[in-house]
């Protein structure tokens, strides 16, 4: 049994409640016999709130989630490379008021959304669009590179380098194999909410993949299955960049970076 000093844990964000971090952390302190340790909800309106958690002194690590993983960074004490190079920190490891950032969504969408990726046969051909520009976007976007998968951004204002959703039609559907959806449209109670897509032309030889996790199917894969599309939420990603989170905040090591 580990047995341990009050020490506390928790996700910032915004909107939050609805989350699966708490009940996922507090399954497994218990299912791990880890005591003395709770995990939070840190639902704040504002970036800016966040220096009023860190004051908490019973406080070792958070999760960061939408909307909150860029403009958390000049809250932290230093950075890991890659989260720098990605422009996007998920993960919050502190140690004696230094407060450092890591990203482990890097490794929870690499791991659960390649495993579709056989399905396609000419794999050199496939292109990707991915939905949103914030933190997300950003970690996504890091691991299309790293698979040397094509892909286009699409924001809701125009921007330098971005498509806007009105651009999406039938040919560019045809082009882009690969639709993910790094926003938070269709995130219950919002349920009946998603990207503004012609869904009419997706086909059974489309991969939708919505980083929403809540609900389960979202009407954005809905709309997709219909059409015979291959479909996956981010409830795999949200597990495997949820125990990273714990290895991290667990390795006195990994700190020193």
């Amino acid at each position: 049994m580990v047995d341990e000093k009050r020490i506390i844990y928790g996700l910032i964000g915004r909107d939050i409640k609805y989350s699966f971090s708490r009940k996922f952390f507090l399954e497994k302190f218990k299912r791990e016999s880890i005591v003395n340790v709770d995990y939070e909800i840190f639902d704040i309106p504002k970036i800016e709130n966040v220096s009023f958690i860190f004051q908490n002194p019973y406080l070792k690590g958070c999760n960061v989630t939408i909307p909150y993983k860029t403009s958390v960074i000049p809250f932290l004490t230093k950075i890991t490379p890659e989260a720098k190079s990605i422009g996007s920190v998920n993960v919050i490891k502190i140690n004696n008021k230094c407060r450092t950032g890591f990203n482990t969504d890097v490794l929870g969408f690499e791991y659960s959304f390649q495993k579709n990726l056989n399905r396609f046969v000419n794999k050199k051909n496939l292109k990707a669009l991915v939905l949103g520009s914030g933190g997300v976007s950003k970690t996504i976007s890091f691991v299309l590179k790293k698979l040397q998968i094509p892909y286009q951004c699409v924001s809701r204002k125009k921007n330098i380098g971005f498509l806007v959703y009105e651009d999406i039609n039938q040919s560019l559907l045809k082009e882009y194999k690969i639709i993910i959806n790094c926003t938070p449209v269709g995130t219950y109670p919002d349920i009946n909410s998603c990207p503004y897509l012609p869904y009419q032309y997706v086909s059974s030889e489309h991969y939708f993949y919505d980083l929403v996790y809540n609900p389960n199917k979202t009407l954005f894969l809905r709309n997709a299955e219909k059409k015979g599309a291959l479909i996956k939420n981010g409830l795999e990603m949200l597990y495997i960049q949820a125990e990273e989170s714990w290895k991290i905040w667990k390795n006195n090591k990994i700190h020193e970076i």
